[in-house]
This record gives C-alpha cells, sequence and structure tokens, in this order.
C-alpha cells in the first residue's frame, strides 16, 4: 500500500509540473479515455478532482453499447419479438448481455419485449447461447438461438469461438446479430474532427492526446495504434484500469503535450505486447471481414465493422432471417452522440438527471455500466462544475 502511495504522489507531482509548464504558456489541454472502463475507473477513483484546473477528460467512443446505432437496437428488439409472433411456429431465444436490457429502441427496450413476452436472456458469455442452442437441439426443440454480438475486438473472438463451437457441434439453431466495432476506424473519424485547420476556425474539438482502451489493446497490441501518432502527431498511452495507472497514463499525455512530442506509449506492458493476442486476432479474422458499419454519432464508417465471412453464413442471424438494419431516430433530446465524441458533457444534456436516470434511462449513456453518463450520475458527476469542452486548447 506504502508503495501505490509512493507512486501516486510521484505522480501526481509530474502532473502539476507538465501543466504548469502549460499554464505558462497560456495553455489548457483535454484528453479523451476511449475506453468506457477508464471514464467509470476515473469517476469512481475520484481522478477529475487531482487534475489541475487546466487540464480536462472528456469521454470517447468506448462504451460498446453506447456507440451501437439506433437502428441496430431496433433491428434487435424486432429479433426478439419474433419470439412472440413465432413465425411459421418457429420461435427465437434472443441471448445478450445485460447492458444490452434497459436501451431504448423505437419500440421500446428489449426488456419490455421481455415483458410483452419475448423469450431474451441474459448470458454471461457468447458460449453460453451455444449451450442453450445445443440443449434445445437434443431435446427436439424448434426454437432458434441468436447471441447479440456486441462489442469491440475485446469480445469479437469469443463470439468467433461461438460460431466456431456451433460448427464444430453441428447446430443449425444457432447464429449471432453481429454489431461488432472496429475502434481505429473511430479514432481516425474523430482525428479528422481534431485537425489544426479545423482549429483555426473554431469548428475542431480541443482534444490533445488519447488514453487508449486497455483491453483492445490486449487483443491488437500496442503497434497498431503506431498510425495515429505518425500520420496525426497525436499523443497516444495505454494505460491499465487502477487509479494509479490511469493517472500515470494522464500525466505522460501532460508530458508529452508540454514538451510537444507525441508519441505511442505502452504504460500497461504486464497485459499489452507490441503485437497482441495473435490467437485471438487469428480466429477473430477467420470467422469475420471488415464491413461499413454504423456508430453513434459518428454515421456510417467504412470498414468499421465486422460481418460474418460468407463462410459461416449459416450462422448469421442477418441473413439468415433477411434483416436489414434501417437507420433510427435518437431519443429527442438525448445527447449521448455528443457526449461519446466529447462535443459536449453529460451535464450539458437537458435531460440528465431530469427525465434520464438510471432508474428510467432515455440514452445509452445512462444505461450501460461503461456508460460516462451513468458514471456522472453514480459517482456525483453531476455536481461538478460544467465545463465546455470546446474552450481553450493548444
Amino acid at each position: 500500500m506504502a508503495t501505490v502511495r509512493a507512486d501516486a504522489r510521484m505522480w501526481v507531482d509530474r502532473l502539476a509540473a507538465a501543466a504548469e509548464t502549460l499554464a505558462r504558456a497560456g495553455r489548457s489541454v483535454s484528453f479523451m479515455e476511449v475506453c468506457g472502463t477508464h471514464t467509470v475507473n476515473a469517476f469512481r477513483s475520484g481522478l477529475h478532482g487531482l487534475m489541475p484546473a487546466n487540464v480536462r477528460l472528456l469521454s470517447g467512443p468506448g462504451c460498446p453499447v453506447c456507440v451501437t446505432s439506433q437502428g441496430d437496437i431496433d433491428l434487435l428488439i424486432e429479433l426478439g419479438m419474433r419470439s412472440v409472433n413465432a413465425q411459421n411456429g418457429r420461435g427465437i431465444v434472443l441471448c445478450t448481455y445485460g447492458d444490452m436490457m434497459r436501451v431504448t429502441g423505437a419500440a421500446g427496450s428489449l426488456e419490455l419485449a421481455r415483458s410483452r413476452g419475448a423469450d431474451v436472456r441474459v448470458v454471461y458469455s457468447a458460449l453460453d447461447a451455444v449451450k442453450l442452442a445445443a440443449v434445445k437441439q437434443d431435446q427436439g426443440g424448434r426454437g432458434d438461438v441468436v447471441f447479440a454480438a456486441v462489442g469491440f475486438e475485446t469480445t469479437a473472438p469469443a463470439t468467433a469461438c461461438a460460431v466456431l463451437e456451433a460448427q464444430r457441434r453441428g447446430l443449425t439453431n444457432f447464429a449471432v446479430l453481429a454489431s461488432h466495432k472496429l475502434i481505429m476506424p473511430a479514432l481516425r473519424a474523430l482525428l479528422g474532427t481534431f485537425t489544426t485547420e479545423a482549429r483555426r476556425h473554431g469548428t475542431g474539438l480541443n482534444v490533445d492526446g488519447f488514453l487508449l482502451p486497455g483491453h483492445v489493446s490486449v487483443i491488437l497490441g500496442a503497434d497498431v495504434f503506431a498510425p495515429i501518432v505518425q500520420d496525426y502527431a497525436f499523443p497516444c498511452v495505454i494505460a491499465g484500469f487502477e487509479p494509479v495507472q490511469i493517472l500515470s497514463g494522464l500525466t505522460r499525455l501532460t508530458e508529452m503535450a508540454a514538451e510537444s512530442k507525441p508519441q505511442l506509449e505502452n504504460m500497461y506492458p504486464q497485459a499489452v505486447t507490441a503485437r497482441g493476442n495473435r490467437v485471438a486476432q487469428t480466429v477473430m479474422e477467420q470467422v469475420f471481414e471488415p464491413i461499413d458499419a454504423c456508430w453513434r454519432a459518428l454515421g456510417v464508417l467504412k470498414g468499421s465493422g465486422l460481418g460474418v465471412r460468407a463462410q459461416y453464413q449459416a450462422y448469421d442471424a442477418a441473413a439468415k432471417y433477411g434483416l436489414v438494419a434501417v437507420e433510427g431516430k435518437e431519443p429527442p433530446g438525448c445527447r449521448c452522440g455528443e457526449v461519446i465524441t466529447g462535443r459536449c458533457t453529460p451535464g450539458e444534456c437537458p435531460l440528465f438527471g431530469r427525465v434520464c436516470t438510471p432508474i428510467d434511462p432515455i440514452g445509452p449513456c445512462m444505461v450501460s455500466s461503461e456508460g460516462v453518463c451513468a458514471a456522472w450520475f453514480k459517482y456525483g458527476g453531476q455536481k461538478l462544475e460544467v465545463v465546455s469542452p470546446k474552450g481553450g486548447g493548444a
């Protein structure tokens, strides 16, 4: 414990020194936590209160539930309701992670669909859905099992393993509705708004570095983020999830800004290697291929999603059931899209804490355990002074 405290004190002192250097130059900086776990843990541990006055933290598109488009949410609810309608006598069991249950679509939520008779079940892994499909097939059941595959490269390998396991078992009643996202296209889309030219005309966002997602980095490896520094001269740090690890990452970003020396630094070497988890990458690439995908707030990004490859089409729910996502409408007044792209804080949303609460959420940022609005509400962020992310900048 004493060592942890000493490390924390050291990083706080270094952060203060770097921030003072920036202050003397009349500069303020903002850093974006790309990972939802970083966002929640930063609030939980009170790191926002340790930040110098000229260092701000913004949240990025790192919450998988939050970036899932309204159209994809509506598709899940439509699929879940097929177990009620039981078209052609063939019901569907929709398996999902718990965070997806209360996200609101045009026709309510999966939680509401279940209350109306839909067979929607919360699972803890994709393989749980495979096991359920195997039981139903062994029992001669006519129902299909569909796994709602949501998440970044962190969870995509597990979904791929589920498809391969279903194939190995010869299951004909299992499929995945893939809504997986790839992080690099999203970062590039954000960086397109951070350019010097955009800032000069006052239209860009004041973001000066990325605290990169630790979970995704374990899978992809640190080297995959090198183009961010090479192409955009943008500081990036990979950090772990303990408070001192997050603090150290933010300190290094501040030091890079003060020194005007953008780098890619891996401060999570105990879990993240240069090349990542090659086994996970291989199984993901075996089952999935990059496709264009729609993101909340970012729109359709080329090659930013994962679609099931043709040789595994029998396990592709979209193909199996003829599902086509349409553009969904955001909940009226909800600013979740702006929150996860650093354009506003939760406190600047007119719904936050008034009509949108964890008990009765409107947007996904209040639903997910990694959602920034939920973190603000739970850990007292709504009491902080609202600071516009558009002020100041290098």
